[in-house]
């Protein structure tokens, strides 16, 4: 896997910074947080930016979201007790889907990365985002690379 653009290992570059308790349950046998914890801490981020995005109470009941593809990057190991920060943001905004991009930092440093494809279905098929959708998703685009 390719290392990550330089942008992506500041916490800055992503519109929502999320504190983060670890959990002893997230260690490996080494007493590092495990490959399920990573996943785990990402998808809670990811989740609180879906509703910030979408509240539950403003979406039409005929829409539905759904994870296409999830890809981490591990960077460094990570430890209990220390919490993390989950940094999101959206990275791509397609037709009927969006990326999200996120980071997860401990101790000033960039452990993982983990980017997410969603796929936002109507009525069962691939459907244009709603106009409303792709205004609330462009609030909370990352930064990206600079020039």
């Amino acid at each position: 896997m390719a290392k990550p653009e330089s942008w992506r290992l500041i916490p800055a570059s992503y519109p929502i910074l999320l504190d983060v308790q670890t959990r002893f349950q997230d260690l490996d046998p080494n007493g590092h947080l495990n490959n399920v914890a990573f996943a785990a801490l990402f998808e809670h981020g990811r989740v609180r930016l879906n509703r910030d995005v979408r509240p539950m109470g403003e979406r039409p009941g005929n829409e539905r979201t759904m994870v296409a593809a999830v890809t981490i990057n591990y960077l460094r190991e990570g430890s209990y007790p220390d919490d993390v920060v989950v940094a999101s943001g959206i990275g791509r905004i397609g037709s009927s889907s969006w990326t999200i991009e996120q980071a997860m930092f401990q101790h000033g440093h960039c452990i993982a990365t983990c980017d997410t494809v969603v796929v936002c279905r109507t009525d069962n098929a691939a459907q244009p985002l709603r106009a409303e959708l792709r205004e609330q998703l462009e609030k909370m685009l990352t930064t990206g690379p600079i020039g």
